[in-house]
């Protein structure tokens, strides 16, 4: 999954050239997340940013997440995509508070490309709940690659899986 920062993701009321704080990009680079991109909207991930080096994902269950209809448990790869989705984002969040300020210009062209790389996911049991809640940790940043580990609970705190992945920050 290879995202690129566009112009177009820049908000109205801000330009490309418009310097921001390392917290007020987080907060623009989680709201890309969240708002544009389309298949994160499909599946219905709501993205929270706690911090720079804390973010949640949360997806409330849906029968169109089902993988296995006889025991309604969700699909391997959307376990998959949520935890790729929150460690590419705890990757990106991580890398910007290296930033005292920086423009949206500046930003796209320090890291013009964000990838995954490589992900290992792990299902430690079926996915049953009515909410699933994805977190991420940076274990290791360095100037082009960071390497996250990812969770994935229901709402009752139960371990669904877990993941490690390595991601493509400059």
């Amino acid at each position: 999954m290879t995202q690129k920062i566009q112009d177009s993701t820049v908000p109205t009321e801000t330009n490309s050239e418009t310097r921001l704080s390392a917290a007020a990009l987080s907060e623009h680079v989680t709201q890309l997340f969240s708002q544009r991109m389309p298949f994160n909207q499909l599946l219905g991930l709501e993205i929270n940013q706690l911090s720079h080096d804390k973010v949640e994902i949360r997806l409330p269950w849906h029968n169109k997440l089902m993988g296995n209809p006889i025991h309604k448990i969700l699909h391997g790869g959307v376990t998959a995509a949520i935890l790729d989705t929150v460690g590419g984002l705890m990757a990106i969040l991580y890398a910007i508070k290296d930033y005292e300020s920086i423009s949206i210009a500046e930003f796209q062209k320090a890291l013009p490309n964000v990838g995954t790389i490589d992900m290992r996911v792990d299902y430690l049991r079926p996915g049953k709940g009515t909410e699933f809640i994805a977190t991420a940790e940076v274990i290791r940043k360095g100037k082009k690659v960071a390497v996250c580990r990812m969770e994935l609970h229901n709402e009752k705190g139960v371990h669904i899986a877990f993941g490690t992945a390595t991601y493509m920050i400059g």
